[in-house]
């Protein structure tokens, strides 16, 4: 990576416990890099933030719009997660500062949980847990469901949203969904989705 500015006094703030990838990324790359492994107070995070080039964060940390403007030397802002809430963007914007998230990074690993505990969920696993746990031995499945042929409802279509989809029709489910957006349906047309439906077509 090219920089119009030696990138040895490019200032490089790390917080939250940013993966060591980038820490080592940015330090074999030639840059400054400071790591922060939690989230600091108020003092200590403006003091990191008005010195620094480049600042990297998780969801915890909160830049707002004093912060953003105390950071004079601010040259853009890495958000290592899927959002960007934790930033004024309009203050930044104000101030020609680029900010850039990760919308991809824990997408799958999310959306398995998600139908993991759906799962869970209709098979009564944290009850029978509990018990087995209490010292009881319950081998009866009365109320526990497969989730095949059950109809899952999804609100907000976005990469997690699509992608419990598609593991839920995989497991044989139909899904409905909303979103505020338009949307078109990631699964199989025909096999229980909205495929072949307008988009946002079906709520509930």
């Amino acid at each position: 990576m090219d920089t119009s500015f030696p990138k040895d006094r490019i200032r490089v703030v790390l917080l939250e416990g940013v993966h060591d990838a980038a820490v080592e990324a940015f330090t074999r790359d030639g840059f400054r890099v400071e790591v922060e492994r939690g989230s600091p107070d108020a003092a200590r995070l403006r003091t990191l933030v008005e010195s620094a080039h480049v600042v990297g964060l998780r969801s915890k940390t909160r830049l707002d719009a004093d912060l953003i403007g105390a950071a004079r030397r601010l040259l853009a802002l890495g958000c290592f997660c899927i959002g960007t809430d934790q930033v004024d963007l309009r203050a930044a914007r104000a101030r020609g500062i680029p900010v850039f998230n990760s919308p991809f990074s824990n997408t799958r690993s999310v959306a398995e949980l998600t139908v993991a505990e759906v799962v869970m969920l209709c098979r009564r696993t944290v009850e029978k847990n509990a018990r087995m746990h209490a010292g009881a031995w319950d081998k009866s499945a009365a109320g526990s469901h497969e989730v095949r042929g059950r109809t899952l409802g999804i609100v907000g279509y976005g990469h997690i949203g699509s992608q419990v989809s598609v593991l839920a029709e995989a497991m044989g489910m139909r899904v409905l969904f909303y979103d505020t957006a338009p949307r078109s349906p990631s699964a199989t047309p025909g096999s229980g989705s909205l495929g072949g439906h307008p988009p946002n077509a079906a709520t509930w």
